[in-house]
């Protein structure tokens, strides 16, 4: 096994995650509504805002491919619980791409948003809900 992040638990329902490999570090914190402090983002927060950043990060390397250059989008992520099961049951994704390439460039990188490894990940259950709007301004 070639691990890729240790998670520590750092006590009043804190925990602190290391990536090995870059040594960047951030922290999660219980959400307010689950009895925590809700000062950083909490683990279904992560997984939300992995969603987004995965769809990006995808997008940008096809993008290059097709000499496009994606540089400004931003992407907004709601996530919504449900109770019983406590359980992500909604990811919405709103990205707003400043740039308007041809209509062949935004079917490709539509798609590849839409079949990003983390998306093919979560569980059929999750209603994810993707909006992604071209040549918006920030």
């Amino acid at each position: 096994m070639t691990p890729t992040s240790t998670v520590k638990y750092l006590g009043d329902l804190r925990t602190e995650c290391v990536h090995l490999k870059s040594k960047n570090t951030f922290i999660t914190d219980a959400p307010t509504d689950n009895n925590g402090k809700g000062e950083a983002f909490s683990p279904t927060d992560t997984v939300a805002t992995a969603l987004a950043s995965c769809m990006m990060t995808v997008m940008g390397i096809k993008a290059r491919d097709l000499d496009v250059d994606l540089t400004g989008s931003l992407a907004t992520v709601e996530k919504i619980m449900s109770a019983n099961p406590r359980r992500i049951a909604r990811i919405n994704v709103v990205l707003d791409i400043p740039v308007m390439p041809d209509e062949k460039s935004v079917k490709i990188l539509e798609n590849t948003a839409r079949t990003c490894p983390v998306l093919l990940s979560l569980h059929e259950d999750i209603i994810k809900d993707i909006t992604i709007n071209w040549n918006v301004n920030s």
